[in-house]
């Protein structure tokens, strides 16, 4: 059984930056194309941005693309995102996930397509 665990998120004023990263363990780190997403109150899982299996390639969402860098370390079994420029709309639960069965180069959008998922972490953006 696969468990992803996030940091703590916190409270940032906007145009700062935050970091979170996401722990993975009980299988093979290298296993997984990995994904952020995020959830407000009443509004459904959104994607936030996505990494492939061997870290090449990564795919962003439009209201983060520019803003937010996602990233893995392997030897460290950690998945990680970077949020910069932060603005009150990013407030959400943030959440990484694990896709098994997926090609090394190959990104994951779809939340429907995510085996594994940690329990968030809430950001709050104060403006």
């Amino acid at each position: 059984q696969v468990q992803l665990v996030e940091s703590a998120g916190g409270l940032v004023q906007a145009g700062g930056s935050l970091r979170l990263s996401c722990a993975v363990s009980g299988r093979t780190f290298s296993s997984y194309a990995m994904g952020w997403f995020r959830q407000t109150p009443g509004k459904e899982r959104e994607f936030v941005a996505t990494i492939s299996r061997s870290g090449a390639l990564t795919y962003y969402g439009d209201s983060v693309r520019g803003r937010f860098t996602i990233s893995r370390d392997t030897a460290k079994s950690s998945l990680y995102l970077q949020m910069k420029s932060l603005k009150p709309d990013d407030t959400a639960v943030y959440y990484c996930a694990a896709a098994a069965g997926v090609g090394l180069h190959i990104t994951v959008r779809d939340k429907a397509e995510y085996d594994y998922w940690g329990k968030g972490t809430q950001v709050t953006v104060s403006s």
